[in-house]
């Protein structure tokens, strides 16, 4: 009776170790300028729109952003469908928002960054992107990253798709 217990303890801590975690990865839409408190344009707004309706169906735990204006308004339409808070992430340096999504497990979650960091995220996460650099006119990039927690360790996928209107080449 004693090994059944201990058999059946076992099999509990390894079903409640194993977990996979989905981070998807963007940067924010279009934006008016380069200045830091400045709004998404009109086609920045549809982008926001386009991610909401790609990622609407996908059971998104939490969102995390930066505290600039414009990645807020990317991931606005889809916290307010799914009634979920942006959550604040510094944009530098990526380990804080790389630790912060290690420590998750078992969720779905949206990170929305900008072109110099998303790219560090996927990386950070364990992913291996093919892209070196994100150009300052490519916004459309959905990166998703599945951590596969098990008995016998982890695993990384990384696939990356785009949304809304393709940017033009």
């Amino acid at each position: 009776m004693r090994l059944i217990y201990v058999l059946s303890l076992i099999v509990s801590l390894g079903l409640t170790a194993c977990s996979t975690t989905t981070v998807y990865i963007v940067r924010h839409a279009e934006k008016v300028s380069e200045a830091d408190t400045t709004n998404l344009t009109p086609a920045g707004y549809a982008r926001a729109a386009a991610l909401a309706d790609q990622l609407g169906n996908a059971s998104i735990d939490s969102i995390f952003t930066t505290p600039y204006r414009r990645t807020r308004q990317t991931a606005q339409p889809l916290a307010t469908r799914l009634g979920l808070p942006l959550i604040d992430y510094p944009a530098k340096p990526t380990e804080a928002i790389v630790n912060r999504v290690t420590l998750i497990r078992g969720k779905q979650l949206l990170v929305v960054g900008h072109s110099n960091t998303i790219l560090e995220i996927a990386k950070g996460l364990g992913a291996q992107p093919t892209m070196t650099r994100i150009e300052s006119g490519d916004f459309d990039n959905l990166f998703r990253v599945d951590v596969k927690r098990g008995v016998f360790g982890k695993s990384i996928s990384f696939s990356q798709t785009i949304y809304g209107q393709p940017t033009p080449p």
